[in-house]
C-alpha cells in the first residue's frame, strides 16, 4: 500500500510554470479613505496607464440595473465625462462600449457575477472604441458602494509586471535545501548501516524502503507513470480528489518520519507506557496527532491561497525529505536509466503532445494547472506567491510552483551519490557535494530559460544533464567508475529461511570439496560428477529462492554460474527449459561460489 501511494505521488512530475494575464487595478477613493480592487482587462482595447499618478480620476455613475445593450433609458447627461458600471450579459463587450461611448462616458466598468475573463471582440472593433473597458467583481463593487457611498471616483491602471520576482529566489532556496537533506538523510542511513553491519550484526534492509535494482522494473515505472498522467488528463475531476486524499496520508506520514528522526536525534524522551502487553509511545501518539492534524488542516482550507501555500509548501518539504530517504536507486546504471526516461517522459508531455490536444495545450500543463472547469488544483508542488504581481494578486494570488517531481528525480541520484561516499569511505563527500553544486546550476539554468523564453520549462531537461554529468566526470577523475557503475550488493541481500540457508550451505560445500579434489588430482575426471549435482543443486535452489522471494534478481549465486569468472569463460549452464552442459570448469569459479553462498546465508 506504501509503495502504491509513493508510485502515484511520484506520477506527477510537473515543471516550472507562471501564469501571464491582463489583469489590472481599480483604485476607489473619496475624501477620507481609498481601496483598490481586481479588474481585467483587454490591452487591444485602450490602454491604461502604468502608474496611479499618471492615470485619469473619473466620478462613478451606478446603473447596474441595465446591462447597456442600447441607449434607451438612459439619459446621456447623466453619464457624460463619467465612468459607467452596468452589469454583463445580453450582448457582448463591444457593443455595451459603443453604446457607453455614444452617450459619453469616458470609461465602461462591467460588473460579473461569474469568474472574470478577458474582455475580447472581433479585430474590427478595437479601432472603434476609445475609451477603458474593464471587467470586475460584482460582489466588490458591492462592498465599494457600501464603503464608499455615492461619492466614489475611480482610477485605472495597469502596473507593469516584472519578469523577475523575489519568488523564484525563494523556490531555488527551497529546491536547493530539499534535496541537500534528503540526500544527506539518505548517507546517514546508510553510515548507520554499515555501522551495524560492521559491529557483528547482518546489515538488513529496513522493510519500509525501497530498492529500485532491476532495469526492468525501472521501465515498467515509467511506464505507469506514463499511464497514470494520461489518465488523470482524461479524468482530472475525479483522480484530483484522490489525488488530494492520498497527499493527506502520504504527507502526514513523512511528516510524521522526519520530526521523529529530529526527536530522535536530540534524544528526547518517548515516556512508553503499556496496556494489556502492547507498548505505546507517548512521543509517537503526540505527534502522530500533530501530524495528522497538519494534514487535515491543508485538506480543508486547501483553496485558500492566501496563506495555505505555506502548508503546503511545509508540508511538502517532509514528503520529499521523506521519499528520498526511503527510495534508492543501487547503482548508475539505474539512475542513469530512470533519469534518462523520465527526461524523454517529461519533454514529450511537454512539448510533443500539444500537437496531439484538441485546444493546443499539453498534457503536463493541462494537468498541472487544472482544466478551468475545476476550482481544484493537484498538491505535489511547490507553490511560492509573486511578491511583484500586485495587480494579479487582487485578482486572485499567482504563484510560481515548482513540480515534486523536480525535486524528487534529481534528488535520487542526489542520494545515491551520498551513499556512495559512505561505501568508499570518503570524508569529504566529494560526490555529495558535486551532484548538490550541479543540481544548484541545472536550477538556475532553467529559471534563465524561463525568463528569457516567457514560457514554463521541464526542469528535468537541464537538471538531468547536469547532475549525471557531475557525477560521471567526478567518478572518472577518481578511477572509480567501474564501481560506481556497478553500485553495491547490498540491496539484493534478503532474509532466507532455515531451510533454505541449510540447503545453500551443502551445495556450497559441494563445491569446496570440488575445488580440493581438483587440487589434489590436478584432473577434472575427479569432480565431474559432483560439478554436476553442485549445478543441479543450485538450478533447483534458483527457482525455489524466486518461490519463496518474488525477486530473482535477488541470487548472486546464480548469476555468478553464468558469468565470466575472471576473465575465464564458463559455459551457460543453467538455462530454464534446456538440458545443462557440465564440461570442464576452473576450480576458481567453485571457490568463488562457495564464498557467495557463505556470504549470502551469514556464515
Amino acid at each position: 500500500m506504501e509503495r502504491a501511494v509513493r508510485f502515484i505521488i511520484l506520477s506527477v512530475v510537473f515543471f516550472v510554470s507562471q501564469i501571464n494575464c491582463q489583469e489590472a487595478i481599480l483604485h476607489i477613493s473619496n475624501e477620507n479613505t481609498n481601496k483598490e480592487y481586481c479588474i481585467v482587462y483587454n490591452q487591444s482595447w485602450t490602454p491604461l496607464s502604468q502608474t496611479l499618478d499618471d492615470a485619469l480620476q473619473y466620478p462613478v455613475v451606478n446603473m447596474t440595473s441595465t446591462v447597456l445593450c442600447n441607449p434607451s433609458g438612459v439619459t446621456p447627461d447623466v453619464v457624460k465625462g463619467k465612468a459607467l458600471v452596468v452589469m454583463r450579459g445580453d450582448c457582448d463587450f463591444s457593443k455595451k462600449a459603443l453604446v457607453a461611448q455614444g452617450l459619453g462616458a469616458t470609461a465602461l466598468l462591467i460588473a460579473s457575477k461569474i469568474p472574470l475573463i478577458t474582455p475580447s471582440a472581433n479585430a474590427t472593433e478595437y479601432a472603434k472604441i476609445n475609451i477603458p473597458l474593464a471587467l470586475m467583481r460584482y460582489k466588490d463593487f458591492i462592498e465599494a458602494q457600501q464603503v464608499f457611498g455615492e461619492g466614489m471616483q475611480v482610477k485605472l491602471y495597469a502596473p507593469p509586471n516584472p519578469k523577475i520576482d523575489a519568488s523564484i529566489v525563494v523556490m531555488l532556496l527551497i529546491a536547493i535545501i530539499t534535496v541537500s537533506l534528503g540526500g544527506f538523510w539518505s548517507g546517514a542511513c546508510e553510515r548507520e548501516r554499515m555501522n551495524g553491519d560492521g559491529g557483528g550484526g547482518e546489515s538488513k534492509a529496513d522493510p519500509k524502503e525501497l530498492f529500485l535494482y532491476s532495469p526492468l522494473k525501472v521501465v515498467i515505472f515509467v511506464a505507469m507513470m506514463c499511464g497514470m498522467l494520461v489518465l488523470m488528463y482524461f479524468f482530472y475531476n475525479v483522480m484530483v480528489y484522490a489525488i488530494i486524499a492520498i497527499f493527506c496520508l502520504a504527507s502526514a506520514s513523512a511528516l510524521f518520519s522526519c520530526i521523529d528522526a529530529v526527536m530522535e536525534k536530540l534524544s528526547c524522551p518517548t515516556g512508553s507506557f503499556t496496556i494489556k502487553n502492547c507498548t505505546f509511545s507517548v512521543r509517537s501518539l503526540i505527534l502522530a496527532a500533530v501530524c495528522i492534524s497538519v494534514a487535515v488542516v491543508w485538506g480543508v482550507y486547501r483553496n485558500e491561497d492566501r496563506w495555505i501555500w505555506i502548508l503546503q509548501d511545509f508540508l511538502g518539504v517532509a514528503f520529499c525529505l521523506n521519499f528520498l530517504k526511503t527510495v534508492s536507486l543501487s547503482n548508475f546504471k539505474i539512475c542513469v536509466i530512470l533519469l534518462s526516461l523520465l527526461l524523454v517522459y517529461d519533454v514529450f508531455f511537454v512539448f510533443i503532445t500539444p500537437f496531439f490536444t484538441k485546444n493546443g495545450v499539453s498534457i503536463m500543463v493541462q494537468v498541472a494547472l487544472g482544466p478551468d472547469a475545476s476550482g481544484e488544483k493537484l498538491p505535489v508542488v511547490m507553490r511560492v506567491p509573486r511578491f511583484s504581481a500586485w495587480a494579479q494578486n487582487l485578482c486572485g494570488m499567482q504563484f510560481s510552483i515548482l513540480g515534486y517531481g523536480d525535486i524528487i528525480i534529481p534528488g535520487l541520484m542526489v542520494a545515491y551519490c551520498s551513499r556512495f561516499d559512505v561505501w568508499v569511505n570518503s570524508s569529504k563527500k566529494i560526490y555529495f557535494i558535486s551532484c548538490c553544486i550541479a543540481y544548484l546550476l541545472g536550477m538556475i539554468v532553467t529559471f534563465a530559460v524561463m525568463l528569457l523564453s516567457g514560457m514554463g520549462q521541464p526542469a528535468l531537461l537541464y537538471l538531468v544533464p547536469f547532475t549525471l554529468t557531475a557525477s560521471a566526470v567526478v567518478a572518472a577523475c577518481r578511477g572509480e567508475m567501474r564501481q560506481f557503475w556497478a553500485g553495491t550488493t547490498y540491496m539484493v541481500r534478503r532474509p532466507v529461511s532455515a531451510m533454505l540457508k541449510v540447503i545453500l550451505y551443502s551445495f556450497s560445500q559441494s563445491g569446496g570439496a570440488s575445488c580440493r579434489c581438483f587440487l589434489r588430482s590436478h584432473r577434472f575426471q575427479c569432480i565431474s560428477e559432483q560439478i554436476h549435482s553442485f549445478m543441479v543443486g543450485i538450478y533447483f535452489v534458483h527457482h525455489q529462492f524466486m518461490k519463496l522471494s518474488k525477486q530473482p534478481d535477488v541470487f548472486p549465486v546464480c548469476q555468478a554460474a553464468v558469468l565470466l569468472c575472471r576473465g575465464t569463460v564458463i559455459s551457460p549452464l543453467i538455462k530454464p527449459g534446456r538440458e545443462m552442459i557440465a564440461d570442464s570448469i576452473p576450480c576458481l569459479f567453485f571457490c568463488r561460489c562457495h564464498c557467495q553462498c557463505l556470504y549470502l546465508i551469514g556464515v
